[in-house]
């Protein structure tokens, strides 16, 4: 940057300043200009160029730039190279590539989220997939002309970072840091819009402040409780692990240690209170997008068909209670024992329980024996004055599904009548008066006991961690008052230095125990010598709000303003992997429908859509008789089957998760450097559904390049023809059949391939159908002839169709194309509004059907179709659900089959680019085959499934020459 730049107080790095330097520059050069001139006309830059963070206001215009300064002309080359790929990428990466939140409330807000990483230090091919569907979902929107927040951070805390401290005897602080930075870089390889002024990561102390807040809230509002708990314990890296850290054999996963079970005292959040809630949610979810997270949340989330109650047990050294599931709450005055399963946690603190050996005897008049003991405790009725037995037992009472207690109500049922026999129990037939159930559930409730709809298998989510580096839990431990909350006014509670680990230690505690300065505090009660609280949170608490702080990151007083929350929530679109549709998008759902009982936010549902990828796989070479994995290298193909190079021995060729191992990784950085970055995004989108799996094989690659090349040519042919048409060579003859013809057919092929597009970027997130909609227009404007491309306006709204269409998945490419667009002569649409010719092509608006378009309104009687009819685009727009039912009923062929009969009901489902469908239910309605239309007869259907095996069995692709 200049000097006079510089003294102008012009901000480096953004895309203003570097217009204002370009300006200055060239000012500078001409010496026409002096620095108060200059002065001037740069204030008057900063009031119209986009600054996010000039003179600490927000200010959201758009980019001035459509053809890079300084870039030589358009000069078409025979073919389109990986060197002059790199190079336009190269040259449009500063342009392209940062784009923030503009904020025009004439226009509807959209937010395209993607699940944040944890930072490892490198992406994977994983990552490269979902973060090019965000990226082009975001650049979509912007040309749609919403706002649209498109934020990154950082999922920094958990178990990894604390590993790599400890081995490499290093402040996971510097690790995590250092690994962000890393990957913030490759990110920003990848072409990504990001809004990086909104970046944080959960390890900051200025996030889990409200990590910390939200604790508390759920403290304060009877949600988190502490009680002991079994847990997996690894004995040699000395650490609590989650059920899915332990293999088929009960080993941990990292260091193949046998795992323990041991008694902790945890926290935990009362998630089940909110199991009705979550499962009426789910009614309300676009089933299109979630129907496989919603089979997978109802099967977690269970069937509330129960109630659970804490029951206190007496008798021990310690308070202990246990969350006991029934479905029949109204019988709670008639529980004469409680049994529970071996290995539970009453089974495991009564270590010197006696086992018996008891007898009963069937229907039939068998005699079986089963095995149980009577520790010396009782469990106390919470609403009756009964104190009842306690049994371990298992495998003869029929225990709710997922749960280890089950309620004996002998009175009721034969089974626990003839185990209280057994077990030498006297029944009783008095009992203290029921109590109505809502009376039960509304006083367990204020007691903080339960009292909620759930399902048996549903637990409470265990959030305690016995780890370092975590969130730390705001809570004190005074001898005189108990657990106290942490004061909001002290948040946070920050994480203290990294302690010296000692591996050798024996103890099961938090690291954090061995920080004495820290752990030793004052009550913020009572003012006496206290303990913080040494378990730090469950990562997937860090993660559960996490949407939210993007909305408003720099709020100091509040997780987010109401204000800013109504303007995005819930999430547009949501993008992550299919594995996180259980238990991170439970939490969330627990967390978000929290804070909107509390007014904080303005929706229960955090996310509208669902868009869940799916894995990118490697080919992976194993030899059969050794199991040793080849590299491909070291394999050769000879006839029909693989080999390998070096002993000639048979391999197994497999798609598989990608894996150092099993030498079938791909380095996204390599891929760039290979491929492109552009090429790398349409790699991942083209071929395969964004939630089927992706199999990545270099040689797909040739396919694409092949349409990039096509595209490039065809903006070459483009400016050639035009620049004969100038030149005179070429003459105008618009009456000519052959004219005639050809605009009739671009006519049809830009409505046509602009409708499917349209419809997979907004509808079915289908990017691989775009793009094969793309290939052939690409196809079809080339095979026009010169006088049709020279002097058809429509040809030329077709290529800026075309190009544009193209932008959010390839943006470097499209630019550079359109910037070639740009220097044709002999523009024809300049009096149209659908381009934009001093704009680039990220800011073109979306184009649009041609108003005189017809689109298909489909009739389904009793799910089949029986009649299509075509409206006009400017008609059909306009029309709602109602007036569209009435064009349906109003059909010929829908009258003569419906006879004077009123459908039951009737529903429209319309999408704006590719029509509407009108689907009625006429009980006792017969449609035969012949009633509907060809495509979807039975003859039909089969003629259509013949086509598609034939073109898989061909392997059939779309290659341009």
């Amino acid at each position: 940057m200049s000097q006079t730049a510089a003294s102008l107080n012009v901000e480096r790095g953004c895309c203003s300043s570097r217009c204002i330097a370009f300006f200055v520059s060239k000012a500078q050069k001409s010496e026409k200009l002096s620095i108060s001139r200059t002065r001037m006309i740069v204030s008057s830059l900063k009031s119209r160029l986009h600054f996010r963070y000039w003179n600490n206001t927000v200010c959201h215009l758009p980019r001035l730039y459509c053809q890079i300064p300084n870039r030589p002309a358009w000069d078409p080359q025979p073919c389109l190279t990986l060197d002059m790929k790199l190079d336009f990428e190269k040259a449009w990466k500063q342009y392209v590539d940062d784009f923030g939140l503009t904020q025009h409330e004439n226009k509807q807000n959209a937010y395209i989220l993607s699940m944040f990483p944890y930072p490892s230090g490198k992406l994977h091919m994983g990552h490269v997939r979902v973060y090019a569907i965000s990226d082009t979902l975001a650049r979509f929107y912007r040309m749609q002309g919403f706002n649209v927040l498109h934020p990154m951070g950082w999922d920094a805390f958990g178990l990894p970072a604390e590993n790599a401290a400890i081995q490499n005897h290093q402040d996971p602080s510097t690790w995590t840091e250092e690994n962000i930075n890393e990957m913030r870089h490759q990110l920003k390889q990848l072409g990504c819009s990001f809004d990086w002024d909104r970046e944080f990561a959960t390890c900051h102390p200025s996030y889990y402040k409200w990590t910390q807040y939200i604790f508390l809230l759920m403290y304060k509002a009877g949600l988190i409780y502490r009680k002991p708990s079994l847990v997996n314990w690894d004995p040699v890296d000395k650490t609590v692990l989650a059920d899915e850290q332990i293999d088929e054999n009960g080993n941990s996963w990292r260091s193949g240690a046998k795992a323990e079970k041991i008694l902790l005292t945890q926290w935990f959040v009362r998630s089940t209170k909110f199991a009705e809630n979550l499962l009426k949610g789910l009614e309300t979810l676009q089933k299109e997008d979630w129907d496989d997270v919603i089979k997978l949340q109802k099967s977690w989330i269970g069937e509330a068909n129960g109630v659970v109650f804490d029951w206190n047990i007496e008798g021990l050294s310690s308070e202990l209670s246990i969350p006991i599931w029934t479905s029949k709450p109204e019988l709670l005055n008639k529980v004469e024992f409680i049994a529970v399963k071996p290995g539970s946690v009453l089974d495991v603190v009564q270590a010197d329980k006696l086992v018996e050996e008891f007898q009963y005897a069937t229907i039939d008049g068998e005699i079986r024996t089963f095995k149980a003991s009577c520790p010396k405790v009782v469990a106390k009725n919470p609403f009756f004055k009964e104190k009842v037995p306690v049994f371990v037992v298992d495998g003869v009472l029929p225990f709710p599904p997922g749960s280890d207690t089950y309620m004996g109500v002998p009175s009721e049922s034969e089974i626990d009548l003839t185990f209280a026999k057994s077990v030498g129990l006297s029944c009783k037939t008095n009992f203290e008066q029921s109590i109505p159930v809502e009376t039960l559930c509304t006083e367990a409730k204020q007691k903080g006991i339960g009292g909620y709809p759930v399902s048996s298998n549903l637990k409470d989510w265990l959030i305690s961690r016995q780890r370092y580096w975590g969130t730390p839990i705001p809570i004190v431990h005074c001898s005189s008052c108990g657990a106290v909350p942490v004061p909001e006014e002290k948040l946070p509670v920050h994480l203290p230095p990294f302690p010296s680990y000692d591996r050798s230690c024996t103890k099961i505690a938090s690291p954090l125990a061995q920080a004495k300065e820290w752990v030793n505090t004052e009550c913020p009660k009572c003012g006496g010598p206290a303990a913080r609280e040494t378990d730090t949170m469950d990562t997937f608490f860090d993660s559960s709000w996490y949407y939210l702080r993007y909305l408003d990151p720099s709020n100091e007083t509040e997780i987010v303003s109401f204000e800013e929350a109504k303007k995005f929530l819930p999430v547009s679109v949501y993008i992550g992997g299919k594995e996180h549709g259980t238990l991170h998008l439970y939490f969330a759902r627990i967390v978000s429908h929290f804070l909107y009982q509390l007014g904080k936010i303005p929706c229960s549902e955090p996310f509208k859509r669902l868009l869940v990828q799916g894995m990118v796989m490697g080919q992976s070479f194993q030899e059969k008789e050794t199991g040793r994995y080849l590299t491909r290298d070291e394999v050769e193909v000879k006839g029909n089957q693989t080999v390998s190079r070096s002993t000639g021995k048979s391999v197994t060729v497999r798609w598989e998760k990608m894996s150092k191992s099993k030498h079938n990784g791909v380095d996204p950085i390599d891929a760039i450097k290979s491929f492109g970055v552009d090429t790398t995004r349409l790699l991942m989108l083209a071929d395969a559904a964004p939630f089927s799996q992706r199999n990545w094989n270099p040689e797909g690659s040739k396919g694409v390049f092949n349409w990039q090349n096509n595209m490039y040519m065809l903006v070459s042919l483009f400016i050639s023809v035009r620049n004969r048409a100038m030149s005179g060579e070429l003459k105008p003859d618009l009456s000519s059949p052959s004219f005639i013809k050809g605009m009739q057919e671009i006519y049809s092929f830009r409505n046509r391939h602009l409708s499917i597009i349209t419809h997979n970027y907004r509808n079915t997130h289908q990017f691989m159908v775009a793009i094969k909609s793309m290939q052939q227009l690409t196809k079809q404007l080339r095979l026009l002839p010169p006088e049709v491309i020279a002097f058809s306006s429509q040809y030329e709204l077709a290529m800026a169709t075309l190009i544009s269409t193209l932008a959010p998945m390839a943006p470097h490419f499209a630019s550079e194309l359109w910037q070639g667009f740009l220097q044709a002569p002999g523009r024809l649409n300049t009096e149209s509004s659908d381009i934009k010719w001093e704009k680039p092509v990220l800011e073109q608006p979306w184009p649009t059907l041609d108003s005189k378009f017809e689109l298909p309104l489909t009739v389904l009687i009793n799910h089949k179709e029986v009649c299509t009819t075509l409206i006009s685009y400017e008609v059909f727009k306009s029309l709602n659900e109602g007036e569209m039912i009435e064009i349906a009923l109003k059909q010929e062929k829908v009258k003569k089959l419906l006879n004077n009969k009123i459908p039951l009901h009737c529903k429209a489902s319309s999408f704006a680019e590719r029509g509407a469908r009108v689907s009625m239910a006429v009980p006792g309605l017969k449609i035969s085959e012949e009633d509907t239309n060809p495509s979807f007869s039975k003859k039909g259907r089969q003629e259509a499934a013949r086509k598609r095996t034939e073109k898989k069995n061909k392997k059939e692709k779309i290659e341009y020459n």
